[in-house]
């Protein structure tokens, strides 16, 4: 790596591996800088983890609280986000985020393509935590006009998940999701105007199923590929970085392969890592993260195999938290590329998750993070909670969505594939034939359903406080009562299926300071080396502390990795 006689093809001031919300955030606050940028990307689609996200943004104290009647201050932000992080992550860069980040959104909102609103009533997810907030926190990316981008460029970026789209096509915000999910009211209107835009994109409508619609994910990172295209920075697909440069100890450039060919890059300001985690990677996944686990568990980019971690490593880095994973539920469909998170199914009434011996392990309105690390807390060779099951009965089958099945109502169990009911779900005319089925203890089960149509009735669970809070009840049935989380589980045919602890992406990464340079083991920076997102260590340490946590950070460490390569206010 260190080589002081490098032919250089191609000279840049800031090199940004990566394409996701984090990588083009800061390849384009350092144009705006004065800097030559460039991007590059190893798969044949820009977008990463990013695009295929919910597409919000978790920012405490955002510009865009007040005039829509929220509340926040600095001290607030610091008490929840210490209070959840705890002394995991140095206060020096959790008070750079919380400080940064309002200042980074406003950025894309008055420089860039990328429009954000409020999504009122998500809340933190931690509301006994003291700061926490029931809204206002997360911003989430307007849709936006796809058919501003060229067909190519469209096509070029990664495509929203299944499961973030109606009948895995047409796309939705996530208030939008919420409402039809739920069942609120105004659903049905939400539908048909959604269903007729998607059906009125014509003739594209005969050139692919993809929503020029963008939203979630894909209206964040449409809004960035614009924000660079008008700047025109180059961004290379099918580009591989391969290898640091260095001289005299610090990073000036990187070979990359493109195409099948080789290229020497000199970055005269600095090069940042935006390249995501190891999803997809088995062997780094079996020597860093709780077993088990699995690539096939996780709803991650597949292009996410740990190559920025491993090059910054050769380059003398350290790494934190490697352990660690944006966790979440998730379950296997077959002939779909990733698995789904179960981020709605687990709060809608007349569902429990259970292990093995068919007893409740988790509060199942608790954050996605949380209740993965309660299956593997709770796992043991006497109470096996990997997998965990989901069980549910006819009334919610017929009510709501689960996984790739649509509401019963649309969707009736004989128009489910053969395969869907084969490796999928389960289902029996009993709580005892489902157990049977699933390899479930009978009586165990027996009792957890008559303990939770107890609870469904008073509405209070007396074991978990499922419904307690405004975060559990986001996801909740609101017409349902007392409890918009809890409905009994009594209608014949019962249903189950199994749960897996899987992630959005993994979590731990470069070791970085708060101006997201990198740094060695003991604490040096390794000058002219940058990183955000998935390959560095997280601001948000073990916790997830609200929707958007994920994307907030990147795009923020993004900004600031640019001002500080390039500087600038």
């Amino acid at each position: 790596m260190e080589n002081n006689e490098t032919r250089w093809d191609i000279s840049v001031d800031f090199l940004v591996v990566g394409t996701g919300a984090g990588g083009m955030t800061a390849a384009i606050t350092a144009h705006d800088l004065g800097a030559k940028a460039l991007l590059i990307e190893k798969s044949p689609q820009y977008g990463g983890s990013s695009a295929m996200s919910g597409g919000g943004l978790w920012v405490p104290n955002n510009h865009m609280m007040a005039a829509a009647g929220f509340s926040d201050s600095p001290e607030d932000a610091f008490s929840y986000v210490k209070g959840c992080v705890g002394d995991v992550v140095p206060e020096k860069r959790l008070r750079t985020y919380l400080e940064t980040a309002p200042k980074a959104v406003q950025y894309l909102c008055e420089k860039t393509h990328v429009k954000l609103h409020i999504v009122p009533d998500y809340a933190d997810y931690y509301q006994d935590v003291p700061g926490s907030k029931e809204g206002g926190r997360c911003l989430e990316a307007s849709a936006i006009d796809g058919k501003q981008l060229s067909e190519d460029e469209f096509l070029e970026m990664r495509a929203t998940p299944p499961q973030e789209a109606i009948m895995g096509r047409i796309s939705m915000v996530i208030s939008e999701a919420q409402a039809l999910l739920t069942r609120s009211p105004g659903w049905m209107k939400t539908f048909a105007k959604l269903f007729f835009n998607y059906l009125s994109d014509i003739p594209w409508r005969f050139k692919s199923p993809r929503d020029r619609r963008c939203a979630m994910g894909n209206a964040l990172i449409c809004g960035l590929r614009l924000s660079v295209r008008d700047r025109h920075i180059p961004l290379w697909l099918n580009t591989a970085a391969k290898r640091l440069i260095l001289e005299d100890g610090r990073v000036v450039g990187m070979e990359v392969e493109k195409d099948g060919k080789p290229y020497f890059i000199r970055a005269g300001k600095g090069v940042l890592f935006a390249a995501g985690g190891f999803d997809n990677n088995a062997a780094m996944r079996k020597k860093y993260l709780p077993q088990p686990s699995r690539t096939e568990w996780s709803c991650g980019n597949p292009y996410s195999t740990g190559d920025a971690i491993s090059m910054g490593q050769e380059a003398g880095a350290g790494v934190e938290l490697m352990d660690e994973g944006w966790w979440g539920p998730t379950v296997v469909v077959p002939g779909e590329e990733r698995a789904r998170m179960l981020v709605i199914e687990k709060s809608l009434p007349g569902g429990v998750m259970v292990n093995k011996k068919g007893k409740r392990f988790v509060k199942e309105t608790a954050a996605y993070n949380d209740i993965v690390k309660a299956m593997y807390a709770a796992n043991t060779d006497e109470s096996p909670c990997i997998p965990a099951y989901l069980i549910f009965d006819a009334t919610f089958r017929k009510k709501y969505p689960c996984g790739p099945l649509l509401p019963g109502a649309q969707q009736p169990d004989w128009m489910v594939s053969g395969e869907i009911k084969e490796t999928f779900i389960k289902k029996s005319d009993s709580l005892a034939g489902l157990a049977a089925l699933m390899g479930i203890d009978a009586s165990g089960l027996s009792e957890t359903v008559a303990q939770m149509n107890g609870y469904a009735k008073t509405g209070t669970d007396l074991e978990f406080g499922r419904g307690e809070n405004a975060f559990d009840r986001f996801y909740g049935d609101k017409s349902v009562t007392p409890n918009p989380c809890m409905g009994p589980i009594e209608k014949a045919p019962f249903y189950g299926l199994e749960v897996y602890p899987g992630e959005l992406g993994t979590k731990g990464g470069l070791k970085v300071d708060e101006r997201a340079r990198v740094l060695t083991e003991s604490g040096e920076l390794i000058p002219g080396l940058y990183a955000t997102g998935n390959c560095s260590s997280p601001v948000m340490g073990r916790t997830y502390p609200g929707p958007g946590a994920t994307l907030g950070p990147t795009t923020t460490f993004g900004y600031i990795a640019a001002h500080d390569a390039v500087g600038g206010e």
